[in-house]
């Protein structure tokens, strides 16, 4: 039988990565990446220490799978027998424990770097883009399972169809959500890739969008010539990046021009079911179980990359009608009073206006309320305008402080979410400022009325308002509720600062 390590299913690897009484300390262990890649380590027989800022999800697996995980960051926390230390892209170099590796002369390693050394030992599945990733490489991981191919898989969400965000298996294929934050995804030497969408995003850490797609190009460059790139045929700036690939490209999309296409779309409350036509040929027929006329586009990659795998066409028809989706991607989290409370991380503006508006199809709403706490000083002032148009289809809007996340307080202009909130005003929205997470809950607690949806939004740590108004609106024993992992610990974050998610 499988064992559970961090939530993952682990099944033993048949390849030795030399890994076992390896001592790895993790700088930055809570963030949704680090934690799937502990949880590897693990199974590989490592010895894996770590810390974070705060507790997190999956925690307390990773201790009870014999991870030994410290609260802050302190020097005395790197042991004497370490033999190499990982970084999370998010952590600074003033961080004391970082100062103390380099000082002692112990091997230090980017998270990226780590997963890249992963990867090389299998054949590689990299999925990337602005917006998708998450659900797009745990739907191939999904049917990669269901098609008897046995992957192991690196996602930057939880997914609780797959027992976890990562799992080691006998299969040939490791298949990875692959981010451009730092251009770690240019660590990567993947067979096979997908290049979701590209849009302006990270302008903390690239110039504008030509910088970005520059990125895409590089990471298009690396997917081996014997391989196979599949690439969004509707996205002119994925087009682009796509033309410095040495590997074969096939499109997706819903332009006849596709070479994977979406065709005969039918909805029902939101949730479509379609035909795949390669060439001219259809495929399969499916429907899919999540909401979102966005994940449409998101199947067509994983079916492309899943036959490419040798997955048979029927197997994955099947496989995606039965896929789940992952954690916080319109994630229903209750039901109380007559109003539905819904989870999901958008963070983006383009995120923000497509998953309102799934949300609106699927549940048919009386009045949509959306909680949304932005994520980074930077990306609000960059996209402020962005974000003031992006909630047209929500009737109440209610706007926190900013998540700083990796942030230092000198890059910070405290005046973010109010200036949304004014913005919002000004293109004749609803929207009201308040600072607090528990202010927002009591606010939506006492004003939300029976037929309303509210939609609970952001990267940060804005989901204990979900967590707030499922206490407060739904009764345990009354209506269904949506329990979080039971090792939770109330007083960490879900996945505020992931290192490849989307």
């Amino acid at each position: 039988m499988p064992t559970q390590v961090e939530g993952a299913t682990v099944i033993a690897a048949p390849f030795d990565l030399c890994w076992p009484n390896t001592h790895v300390h993790m700088i930055g262990i809570g963030g949704c990446g680090m934690s799937g890649a502990a949880g590897i380590l693990l199974a590989l027989g490592a010895k894996v220490s770590g810390s974070d800022a705060s507790p997190f999800e999956g925690m307390g697996r990773l201790v009870s799978s014999g991870a030994r995980i410290a609260i802050g960051h302190r020097e005395d926390q790197l042991a004497p027998d370490t033999d190499l230390v990982v970084v999370s892209a998010a952590v600074p170099e003033s961080n004391p424990e970082l100062i103390a590796a380099r000082r002692r002369g112990r091997p230090v390693m980017k998270y990226a770097n780590l997963v890249g050394e992963l990867m090389a030992a299998r054949r590689g599945v990299a999925v990337a883009g602005t917006h998708g990733k998450s659900t797009t490489t745990a739907m191939c991981a999904h049917i990669f399972r269901e098609g008897g191919l046995e992957p192991s898989f690196l996602v930057g969400a939880r997914s609780e169809q797959l027992g976890g965000s990562s799992a080691l298996g006998r299969g040939p294929h490791f298949i990875v959500e692959s981010c451009e934050f730092d251009r770690s995804f240019l660590q990567f030497r993947p067979h096979s890739a997908a290049i979701l969408n590209i849009e302006p995003d990270h302008l903390d850490c690239f110039k504008d969008l030509e910088d970005i797609i520059e990125a895409f190009a590089a990471f298009a460059e690396n997917v081996d010539s014997d391989g196979l790139l599949v690439c969004n045929a509707d996205d002119t700036s994925v087009r682009r990046a796509a033309e410095a690939a040495r590997a074969p490209v096939h499109t997706f999309g819903f332009n006849d021009d596709a070479d994977y296409q979406a065709v005969h779309l039918r909805s029902d409350r939101g949730r479509h079911a379609f035909d795949v036509r390669f060439r001219g040929t259809v495929l399969l027929s499916t429907q899919l179980s999540i909401p979102g006329h966005y994940n449409v586009s998101n199947a067509l990659a994983a079916v492309a990359l899943a036959r490419h795998a040798g997955a048979d066409p029927s197997v994955v028809a099947d496989a995606l009608t039965t896929f789940a989706g992952v954690s916080r991607r319109l994630t229903w989290r209750g039901e109380g009073r007559g109003i539905v409370i819904l989870d999901d991380y958008a963070h983006h503006p383009t995120e923000i206006r497509v998953t309102i508006e799934a949300a609106r199809y699927r549940y048919e709403p009386k009045r949509t309320w959306v909680v949304f706490q932005p994520h980074q000083y930077s990306r609000t002032r960059h996209f402020m305008e962005d974000f003031a148009g992006a909630f047209g289809l929500a009737d109440e809007i209610i706007v926190p402080d900013v998540y700083g996340a990796r942030e230092s307080s000198e890059s910070t202009d405290r005046g973010g979410s109010a200036e949304l909130v004014s913005r919002i005003h000004r293109n004749g929205g609803r929207a009201r400022y308040v600072p607090t997470l528990g202010a927002a809950a009591d606010y939506v607690a006492r004003n939300a009325a029976e037929g309303d949806l509210v939609l609970i939004m952001g990267a940060g740590d804005v989901w204990k308002v979900a967590d707030e108004l499922v206490e407060r609106l739904c009764e345990p024993n009354a209506v269904r509720r949506a329990a979080r992992p039971a090792d939770l610990v109330s007083a960490g974050r879900g996945c505020p600062v992931p290192v490849s998610a989307a």
